[in-house]
């Protein structure tokens, strides 16, 4: 196929700004938002650029966004470089992976997958998502045995002694060393990343736009959702 030389330019004009802002939006650049959505040609060639750049470039709703795969160490983060952000400096893998565990509860406590929309509540509190944090760890550690611990590559047990090491403080610790720290901590990366809005002050957690659009449009489609629910032990029986 022959593409146009403007057509060219501007879908790497629309790359570019993906680059840099991850994200392209209807009210922030129309003239963009507009050649990328109406304009087939400018699309393709974007999204080719994006395969090639080993991301997809999605549009969910007026936001089109540039996401890494997994294994994109350039535009995303590599398994080092999310643990350094996480998790304390002699953090050990068991740190990281009680640092994933408490993301996908905070996703399970806002998502449930269900209806026209995955998004459940609205808020929730600083104290009561680090009780959900502790209850999820101890029914893990009960209800799952060491032969599908080994299938599934994670043990509780050991995320619930690594998370039970930490020292519980007061309200409004730092220190990563401590169980309010370490939460605290995930959800100032996760703010960071627009992904959350963490109102320290009234100690409510709530979801951006950014996120419910990801999770509506891209994770949970029914085998990502199954995924979810099995590594939380939350899959139905019946």
């Amino acid at each position: 196929m022959t593409y146009e030389a403007e057509e060219v330019r501007t879908s790497q004009e629309i790359f570019y700004y993906l680059l840099e802002y991850h994200q392209l939006r209807e009210e922030d650049e129309p003239v963009l938002f507009k050649a990328y959505t109406e304009e087939e040609n400018i699309r393709n060639l974007v999204k080719n650029q994006g395969e090639i750049a080993g991301s997809a470039v999605e549009r969910y709703g007026n936001v089109v966004y540039l996401i890494p795969g997994e294994d994109n160490n350039f535009l995303g983060f590599s398994r080092v470089q999310l643990r350094a952000a996480l998790c304390k400096s002699t953090a050990s893998d068991k740190d990281y992976y009680l640092s994933q565990f408490v993301i996908l509860t905070l996703l399970a406590e806002f998502y449930d997958g269900q209806g026209s929309t995955s998004k459940s509540r609205e808020y929730i509190r600083a104290g009561e998502f680090m009780n959900c944090i502790s209850r999820r760890l101890k029914e893990g550690a009960e209800n799952i045995n060491e032969e599908e611990t080994d299938t599934a590559g994670i043990s509780f047990q050991v995320m619930l002694e690594a998370y039970e090491a930490l020292r519980s403080e007061e309200k409004g610790s730092r220190a990563r060393t401590t169980k309010e720290g370490f939460v605290h901590n995930i959800l100032a990366f996760l703010q960071k990343q627009e992904l959350i809005e963490y109102v320290e002050q009234d100690e409510m957690i709530k979801t951006t736009r950014k996120l419910d659009n990801f999770m509506d449009w891209n994770l949970l489609n029914q085998n990502h959702y199954q995924r979810v629910r099995r590594v939380l032990e939350e899959a139905e029986n019946e």
